[in-house]
């Protein structure tokens, strides 16, 4: 017999999966992964699904971008990404192993098949990720300044993308396209959508001079793609997880918009005060100080992106928990809104921004 993918699953919440001393796990369903919590252990199965955006159909696939996330997190989690786990298939049997530890046993036993593989974390306290303490109100000014630190040296290491100005531009006008295709559909009926996708439309057209710059002056590079207040875990050091492995383009991205992200993340769930002192942190910490503009720009571009992300999930086949994304997605438009309200000024006009000529870098 060939193990499916519910025989796989079974396997993994039994916690015999993971020996003889191992608690019960506890099991955690995502869009693309299953997430099971062991102890002080977590292991990350990736769906063998496939969007527009990642392909994890494929044995090989699941087991490149492992080895991706594993990489990739290494840099701003050191320590927290352990490697893999080879789920492998013997007599009729599971039996989940290290990797080095999977590698002699196929060997050694010619009937050895492994099936996927799991990425291998430890587990991180609860308590200390940034979301739960917005939560709580317990963030404190330092707190912040030691994420700048980290963040400020990841950005300060981290690769140039060759990218022209118009591809950088392309990038913003195709996710536009996106959200409209998207959040613009009847049956959702959002209040307000439809005038934040096209004011949104009006401010990159007026600020695409500031995004030419920032392409031109090469500050585009290779980050993390998904910076949010539950991926940061407020240790000594912090530390940063769940970057996004499954994309190089949607990981590539000025600081500067990534910040404006964890910012806008931080504003909706209670604590504003987060985005002004982590970008003027990191522009000291950069040498770098883009105008507010830009800012401001980033952000509604990223609350339209969150918004359409989180209305995606009620077209899947059977949506998960489908109650709670018109609500969120209703706040990221408010927060979309609020940034382009900020744009255009207290006249409430259109921004001006002076574009740099065409083909000028």
């Amino acid at each position: 017999m060939v193990p499916d993918l519910a025989d796989k699953l079974a396997f993994l919440q039994r916690s015999t999966a993971y020996g003889a001393a191992a608690s019960p796990p506890e099991c955690i369903e995502t869009h693309m992964s299953w997430v099971f919590l062991v102890g002080d252990q977590v292991y990350k199965l990736k769906k063998p699904v496939r969007f527009p955006f990642l392909d994890f159909t494929t044995l090989a696939a699941r087991e490149f971008y492992c080895r991706e996330e594993v990489r990739l997190n290494r840099r701003l989690a050191p320590g927290v990404y352990r490697g893999l786990m080879a789920l492998q298939w013997h007599d009729g049997a599971f039996e989940l192993l290290p990797e080095t530890q999977a590698h002699l046993h196929t060997r050694t036993s010619g009937s050895v098949e492994t099936v996927d593989w799991l990425v291998c974390m430890r587990r991180l306290p609860g308590d200390r990720m940034l979301d739960q303490l917005i939560a709580q109100d317990r963030v404190a000014p330092e707190d912040i300044d030691a994420l700048v630190a980290v963040l400020g040296a990841f950005y300060r290491s981290a690769p140039a993308v060759a990218l022209s100005p118009d591809d950088y531009l392309a990038r913003f006008q195709y996710e536009q396209a996106a959200n409209r295709e998207v959040l613009l559909r009847p049956q959702f009926q959002l209040p307000d959508a439809a005038l934040a996708i096209d004011r949104l439309d009006l401010a990159l057209a007026q600020g695409a001079g500031l995004l030419r710059e920032r392409a031109c002056g090469q500050r585009v590079l290779d980050g993390h793609g998904d910076l949010r207040p539950e991926h940061v875990c407020l240790l000594q050091p912090p530390v940063v997880i769940d970057c996004l492995e499954f994309n190089p383009q949607l990981r590539q991205a000025d600081p500067f918009d990534e910040l404006a992200y964890l910012g806008m993340e931080c504003e909706v769930a209670g604590a504003p005060w987060i985005g002004q002192r982590l970008a003027s942190g990191c522009a000291a910490a950069l040498g770098d100080d883009p105008p507010p503009a830009l800012m401001q720009l980033y952000t509604a571009y990223r609350a339209l992106v969150r918004a359409r992300l989180a209305m995606a999930h009620l077209l899947d086949p059977v949506p998960r928990l489908p109650d709670q994304w018109p609500p969120r997605a209703s706040r990221y438009i408010a927060c979309a809104m609020a940034a382009l309200d900020a744009l255009a000024g207290p006249a409430g006009r259109a921004p001006v921004i002076a574009s740099m000529p065409h083909g000028s870098c």
